[in-house]
Formats: C-alpha cells, sequence, structure tokens
C-alpha cells in the first residue's frame, strides 16, 4: 500500500513508519522541517517537506496514495491553539475528499466526544466531525489515553520540590498510552479492511493518581514521593512561573480538571473500553528514570 504519514518523525510517526516499511509497503512523512529529509529517506520513506497549513501541498502529496494517518501537533503555536488545531484538520479533510484517499486513521485523544472541559482536546472534538463527514473514505478514529511521556514535564517539580501532582485528586484513574504502543495500533489498522467510521480506544494502562507517585518514585531512588493534589490556579500558576505560554497553560489546567470531573475519561469508561497497549506504567517508569538521571 501507498501510505501518508504526518507528524515527522516524532513519537509516534517514527515507529509507525519502521513498522510499515518493515512490512513492505510504500511509506511517504509529511515534515515540516527540510532537515528531516535525509533521516526520512534513511528510514526507507519518501519525504514530503511542506506545512500542513497548506492545502495545495497537501492535496499534491496526497495524490495516488492509499491511506493516511493524521495527526494535528498538540501546540499548534502559541495562540489560538485549538482554531489552528481544528483548521488543520480541516485540510486534511479537503485533501482527502480532493484526492479520494480510501483509509484514513486520525489520532485522536480520549475525552475527544466533548466539545467542553478538556483542553487542547476539544480541537480533536471538530476534527472527528469534518471526518465523520467524508464520503467513501473509511476512517478509524484512534482514541489515544494521556501519554506516559507527558510525565517528563513533572521532572522538573520533582527534582525542585521533591512532589509528584496535578489538579485532580490522588485516587483518579487515569487512561495512559504509550506512543509505541498507538504506532503498533495504527500500522493494524491502516491496512485492514475496515468500513465506515469507527472508534477505537488504545491504551496502555490505567492508573490511579497516587501509583504514578508511587511507581516513578521508587524507579528514581524516592520511595516516598507524594502525589499533591493542586487547586486550579495553583496549577495554571506553576505551569506559568515553569515558562509556559498563558494559553498552552490554560488549556492544561482545563484537562487536569476535566480528569478530575471524569470528563476527559467517561467515553472510555463508559464503553468498558479493552486495555489491549502492551506497554504497563512500571515498564514506563525505567524511560522516566533514565530520562530524570539523564
Amino acid at each position: 500500500m501507498k501510505i501518508i504519514i504526518t507528524g515527522s518523525l516524532g513519537n509516534v510517526a517514527k515507529p509507525l513508519a519502521e513498522q510499515l516499511i518493515a512490512e513492505g509497503h510504500d511509506i511517504t512523512i509529511i515534515s515540516s522541517n527540510d532537515s528531516k529529509k535525509t533521516e526520512i529517506e534513511n528510514l526507507g520513506a519518501k519525504a514530503a517537506i511542506g506545512s500542513i497549513t497548506d492545502l495545495d501541498f497537501l492535496i499534491e502529496t496526497f495524490k495516488g496514495n492509499d491511506a493516511a494517518f493524521l495527526m494535528t501537533p498538540p501546540n499548534m503555536g502559541f495562540e489560538n491553539i485549538v482554531e489552528n488545531t481544528i483548521n488543520a484538520g480541516k485540510n486534511y479533510a479537503e485533501a482527502i475528499k480532493q484526492t479520494g484517499i480510501k483509509k484514513v486513521v486520525m489520532l485522536s485523544s480520549i475525552g475527544a466526544e466533548s466539545p467542553v472541559e478538556n483542553g487542547p482536546i476539544k480541537g480533536l472534538h471538530f476534527i472527528e466531525k469534518f471526518y465523520n463527514e467524508l464520503e467513501n473514505t473509511s476512517v478509524t478514529f484512534l482514541r489515544a489515553g494521556y501519554f506516559y511521556i507527558n510525565f517528563f514535564n513533572d521532572i522538573p517539580l520533582i527534582k525542585n520540590a521533591g512532589i509528584i501532582g496535578g489538579n485532580y485528586p490522588i485516587n483518579t484513574e487515569v487512561p495512559l498510552v504509550h506512543p509505541k504502543d498507538i504506532a503498533k495500533a495504527a500500522a493494524k489498522e491502516l491496512v485492514n479492511n475496515s468500513e465506515g467510521k469507527n472508534v477505537k480506544y488504545i491504551v496502555s494502562d490505567v492508573r490511579i493518581a497516587s501509583d504514578f507517585a508511587k511507581i516513578f518514585g521508587s524507579a528514581i531512588g524516592k520511595p516516598e514521593l507524594p502525589w499533591v493534589e493542586f487547586k486550579d490556579e495553583e496549577s495554571l500558576n506553576g505551569m506559568l512561573q515553569a515558562g509556559l505560554p498563558q494559553e498552552i497553560a490554560e488549556l492544561y489546567t482545563e484537562m487536569g480538571r476535566g480528569i478530575r470531573t471524569r470528563v476527559v475519561q467517561k467515553d472510555f469508561i463508559d464503553h468498558d473500553a479493552v486495555v489491549d497497549g502492551d506497554i504497563k506504567l512500571e515498564e514506563f517508569a525505567k524511560e522516566f528514570a533514565g530520562k530524570f538521571n539523564a
């Protein structure tokens, strides 16, 4: 198959490309960074260098392909992030429509069924709607859990204050996922014969917040590491002090509130979705410790 992969050589896109190339597929990777061209080609893929905000570029790149893995960057700029994300998804949908690609796998998220109280995820809610309207194109909405690698952002807090935390309580259940598990699920969905529009959750583990402190603490030699629940204002101010732009900090505070109120994980829990990723929290904790000690 001829398959388009968006996301450059990121945490999901690179292992996805490697797997599909190993399976013998003809892969084109879209990247906005010209310096990635040689690395992409060394993988055995074609490099399409351009911006996903450029509809003409997308149409030209999508032509002649059978399937596409579509994702939007987590932070598109520092202002109007949700609007920019939605517009990128709109461009993808139009390019699919004009080129007739028959199979799409979209990297979505838990909580994407809600248009409110989920922070940056709300952009994916509207993108799912665009793809649902595509005719003659099979779409799998791959709703991923909370990325393990987001916990790397907590390393400065642990080092400086000796705590880990968020604006949700210690007993909150959070569906988690490793990018490699997403890549494996996406590779499977891109080549299967599903039809219509389908939602599939990809989650590696479901754990409560106290486990984050316990497992990461043990991995880094701090077994007494506590989980601290912050108020929304404390969470926001902490991110601002850490240097995050205002809008990004506000969106992540809202997402934490959505985890606290269970808006984000509600559909996953209500549908008793399968946890079928391979990489559990304890295994990821080894990666966390490596990053912590680097």
